[in-house]
């Protein structure tokens, strides 16, 4: 199950957000990515960067917040053609295909 944070993005990190997203917007809030956990630092996804495989990130922890360009998770499930991770490289916990409930499926 994912975690349940979410958090307003800052206008500052919107602002510079929306400058490095190809689209041009991101979403005011986002919800933290990872599955429930124990630790206090959340990830929440804010845009598809290119085709090199990276993401924009925003990362929390209580009152601290910041924006972070992370590569992508390039684990695949054991499926033939199974689909990928859709959260980045090294992060905690087990991989989005690992849980097939609805809120584990990625935001594109």
């Amino acid at each position: 199950m994912r975690c349940r944070h979410w958090r307003r993005v800052p206008l500052d990190l919107a602002q510079e957000a929306r400058q490095k997203a190809p689209a041009g917007c991101v979403d005011r809030a986002v919800q933290c990515q990872l599955f429930t956990h124990e630790g206090a630092e959340h990830y929440g996804l804010l845009a598809e960067l290119d085709t090199y495989g990276t993401a924009l990130w925003l990362r929390w922890r209580g009152t601290y917040v910041d924006l972070l360009v992370l590569r992508d998770c390039p684990v695949a499930g054991p499926r033939p053609g199974g689909e990928g991770c859709c959260l980045f490289v090294d992060h905690p916990k087990q991989h989005t295909w690992e849980d097939t409930s609805e809120e584990a499926l990625c935001i594109s």
